[in-house]
């Protein structure tokens, strides 16, 4: 089966030792750890660490971080995850973030995910794929709608927030 990753605008990539920087420098963006979770900084030792266990497979690891780069120059983007792998069920959840804001809305999130799905349909032979998304989060809202994804949920005051509690949004795209 034919596996394809690239595009003329993006391509999808395993993690490499070298991506060490970038991973620090996003892991620890303090900017975007609402939409992540995240409550405390990452270590380089702890990254390089998750680097090192990179090549475990989906079926092992029960994830997949892939690195969103150029098609043309190959520079790093951001990353696509897939998480909550579960093969029984037939499913996965879907994360994606563009790094730079001046990369957001040119098209890369959509060419990744445009990648991703089908690599998640044919070749781990997927029934769905979920993505968890704020309900403020209109930028993602629109990318998962356009790509045939549905509302299939909501999660009432998910998540503590700055701005208070926020709920979560959950959509799915299911292989007809």
């Amino acid at each position: 089966m034919d596996v394809k990753l690239s595009n003329d605008a993006v391509r999808l990539r395993a993690l490499e030792p070298q991506d060490l920087d970038f991973l620090f420098e996003v892991e620890n963006n303090t900017a975007i750890w609402e939409v992540s979770n995240t409550l405390v900084p990452y270590s380089r030792f702890v990254l390089k660490q998750y680097l090192e266990q990179a090549h475990l497979d989906i079926y092992s690891a029960k994830q997949l971080r892939l690195v969103i780069c150029t098609a043309e120059d190959s520079k790093a983007l951001g990353f696509v995850d897939l998480f909550d792998f579960d093969p029984k069920n037939k499913r996965v959840g879907v994360g994606i973030v563009v790094y730079e804001p001046d990369n957001r809305r040119q098209g890369y999130a959509r060419e990744a995910l445009s990648l991703l799905i089908p690599y998640c349909f044919d070749h781990l032979g997927l029934h769905q794929v979920f993505a968890n998304i704020g309900a403020q989060n209109l930028a993602s809202i629109q990318l998962f709608e356009a790509l045939g994804f549905t509302k299939s949920g909501i999660k009432r005051d998910w998540h503590w927030t700055s701005a208070g509690f926020a709920d979560e949004l959950i959509y799915q795209k299911i292989n007809e």
